[in-house]
């Protein structure tokens, strides 16, 4: 096989593995390309979930992890590993950041407001972790405590949400502290898209108690006709009718995600709403906000991977991506790194796109593949780095056609991308990040289930179309996310970084 020839790494999002079935809507798709290749090229099944990438033992994958794991070739411990740690080994509980903000609204009469997605999804954010910060907060004998909910219905299955608010209701009852201020849901507190329509709507909920006016918290939950995603922000009022939890000067806030990319823009706007007030912000994890908000646990080093090695020798690179997914070939496969080095070119691609995926489940995968495909007929550049998102982006939705139809786009999307690779003499190197198409459905004893919208354990395929006059041998033994990035670079006829664990597949 000859060495440094030049390629496409294209990262197939929430392209997962597991059998055909009523919940494959993979399998249920029309892709004879994908096929093709799974049937006649060299593939192998991918850990991409749990240990092998970083996180706790049987959690379930994620972007975040996937393209931080791609491109540092080794497993990086994950926030939620860090955050856990931390708490089941007792040093939460005197965490010296922690104690400093407790004590003093022990001191000050202060309210402590926690806010958070509330589910089990380990995505964004673990609710246990919102019990264990009560505990504390009893602990010091915080004199009162408001949790601002966000209900989730995309990390976890659609129409949950009761169940959750229900155990928040137990966390509270059990720490004898706190109540539910707010209830909102993750399509306004998690918007990433720069929506700050809806951020403010949020924020306005939180800082002075604007919102749906409601006596108990699964209220809310009647007043969305789009599920969990969609609860509108939602304000719990007193006997008196006035809003539990408007946040007050001397108070502090304490945003409980431990993955930053989808709080931090409510975190953002918090903070420059409540600037010159006496305010305290903090968050569970690091955050990469504008505003300087203190972690209560910082984050692993990510970096000295893929990025690193190409910086080294001059290698040039092109990342493409949708809006949804532009960090994730940029400052995530960097190993968290923002900087964009003189060998890198970033193409974002933005477009029309609903805000409903599933009335538009193409999304615009034709602007992503023409970006390659011109990318791939630059001869300095010799790798190509993009994100196809559809997969994942709709397969969230629980919308199980709309997914197929995602499928079948993503198909014809990497057809013409192979067939520019095959005219301009570069290999393609597909590779899922996580599952998540591949069961659209939840588990249910009498086979049926609930539709599901959230990722899963399950394997991702790692597929190499060679490039013409190659002949790699198919790989042998286990693989997983971190063997990603020393097989480009083996591709490209670099060696590995020393910090890399994983292994050139081929």
């Amino acid at each position: 096989m000859s060495a440094g020839t030049p390629g496409i790494l294209l990262v197939l999002d929430g392209w997962g593995h597991a059998e055909s079935g009523a919940a494959n809507a993979l399998t249920a798709a029309a892709t004879p390309y994908l096929d093709g290749l799974l049937a006649t090229c060299p593939t192998v099944l991918a850990d991409a979930s749990g240990t092998a990438v970083g996180l706790l033992p049987g959690t379930v994958g994620n972007s975040e992890i996937g393209h931080m794991v791609i491109g540092a070739g080794r497993p990086i411990p994950y926030d939620s590993v860090l955050v856990q740690e931390e708490i089941s080994s007792g040093r939460m509980r005197s965490n010296e950041t922690l104690t400093e903000v407790l004590t003093g609204l022990a001191g000050s009469g202060g309210t402590l407001h926690l806010v958070g997605l509330c589910s089990d999804g380990m995505i964004h954010a673990d609710v246990r972790h919102l019990q264990e910060l009560l505990r504390i907060a009893a602990r010091f004998a915080v004199p009162q405590v408001r949790v601002h909910a966000i209900t989730d219905g995309r990390d976890v299955a659609d129409h949950t949400a009761a169940a959750y608010l229900g155990l928040v209701d137990t966390f509270l009852a059990e720490a004898g502290i706190g109540e539910v201020a707010t209830v909102v849901g993750r399509g306004y507190a998690l918007d990433k898209s720069g929506n700050l329509e809806l951020t403010e709507k949020v924020s306005l909920a939180l800082v002075d108690g604007k919102g749906e006016a409601i006596g108990e918290p699964q209220e809310a939950l009647e007043l969305t006709r789009r599920g969990d995603e969609w609860v509108p922000p939602c304000v719990v009022t007193g006997a008196d009718g006035r809003p539990l939890g408007p946040v007050r000067d001397g108070d502090a806030i304490l945003f409980t995600n431990f993955r930053s990319d989808r709080i931090q823009q409510l975190a953002d706007d918090l903070h420059g709403r409540l600037a010159g007030r006496r305010v305290t912000f903090l968050s569970l994890a690091q955050y990469d906000t504008e505003a300087d908000i203190p972690p209560l646990v910082r984050r692993s080093d990510a970096g000295g991977g893929l990025a690193s090695v190409l910086a080294e020798h001059g290698v040039r690179s092109v990342r493409v991506a949708e809006a949804e997914k532009f960090e994730h070939v940029t400052y995530y496969l960097n190993g968290r790194d923002a900087t964009v080095v003189p060998v890198e070119e970033h193409v974002r691609i933005t477009g029309d796109t609903a805000a409903d995926y599933t009335a538009r489940p193409a999304m615009n995968i034709d602007r992503v593949t023409e970006a390659v495909i011109s990318a791939a007929r630059r001869e300095d550049v010799p790798l190509v780095v993009a994100n196809l998102a559809n997969i994942d982006v709709v397969g969230h939705t629980g919308h199980f056609d709309a997914t197929r139809q995602a499928a079948e786009h993503t198909d014809r999307a990497v057809e013409a991308v192979c067939g520019a690779a095959r005219a301009t003499g570069r290999w393609v190197l597909l590779v899922g990040d996580h599952g998540n198409a591949e069961k659209m459905l939840t588990d249910a004893p009498d086979g049926g289930g609930r539709p599901y919208g959230g990722h899963t354990t399950n394997p991702v395929p790692a597929v190499l179309v060679p490039a013409a006059g190659q002949q790699p041998a198919a790989p042998a033994g286990p693989a997983t996310l971190a063997d990603i990035a020393p097989s480009v670079l083996a591709l490209l006829g670099l060696a590995p970084a020393p910090r890399m664990t994983g292994r050139p597949l081929w």
